[in-house]
């Protein structure tokens, strides 16, 4: 997913914080562990039976794989936010929430999009879901950007300015595949893969950026 965050000081022994971590770290393994349900082959089915149920559970297996990889990239960013949160307050609170209410909802997309991957519609809520969350992402740090790095020349602040355009990036990405979607279902997922390379280019090119 997105390049670290440059180490911070910690704020994991604050209360509110610590409680946040808990919440979420228990709504990201239950959204996760979700995901594998649709993943499934009945039982004592006759050979050629057999092998239809394994060809049509490829699809569920690789929404699994695809939507595993992201929800734990959000968890991994989502931490690093949280424990670099100087301070608790109720609009943050409110962020953190309706971004693990999406990330709680997302086996939903996911077993759409294996089951109807050629629609258009199941796509693009796909990549609806997705964009969102990187934009809850995005929004959290740039609204504790000042209060975490009060210096904008320093290199910690210069790190999570990358991350942030990373995250950027997912929610253009990913928005741009929904009318995407109604042209082409295919095109829409594979444009998905753009991902990679515009997270290595905005790394690479913020980094050697002169600091103001």
């Amino acid at each position: 997913m997105t390049k670290p965050v440059a180490e911070t000081h910690s704020h994991e022994n604050d209360p509110g914080t610590a409680r946040l971590i808990v919440l979420s770290d228990g709504v990201y393994a239950i959204a996760m562990t979700l995901l594998v349900i649709n993943v499934a082959v009945p039982a004592h089915l006759e050979d050629a039976a057999f092998h239809r149920a394994l060809g049509d559970a490829l699809p569920n297996l690789g929404a699994f794989v695809l939507s595993f990889a992201l929800i734990a990239g959000f968890w991994r960013d989502h931490r690093r936010i949280l424990t670099a949160l100087p301070i608790e307050t109720a609009l943050v609170t409110r962020l953190i929430l309706l971004g693990l209410g999406l990330v709680a909802l997302s086996p939903f997309p996911t077993a759409l999009l294996a089951a109807y991957a050629s629609q258009p519609e199941a796509v693009a809520l796909y990549a609806g879901a997705m964009a969102a969350i990187h934009a809850v992402h995005a929004t959290l740090l740039l609204l504790t950007q000042r209060e975490v790095h009060p210096s904008p020349a320093s290199s910690g602040a210069a790190a999570r300015r990358r991350f942030t355009a990373q995250l950027g990036s997912s929610v253009l990405i990913f928005g741009l595949s929904i009318p995407l979607a109604f042209v082409s279902t295919d095109a829409a997922m594979w444009f998905w893969l753009t991902l990679i390379p515009a997270h290595l280019v905005l790394g690479h090119h913020l980094c050697g950026l002169p600091q103001q």
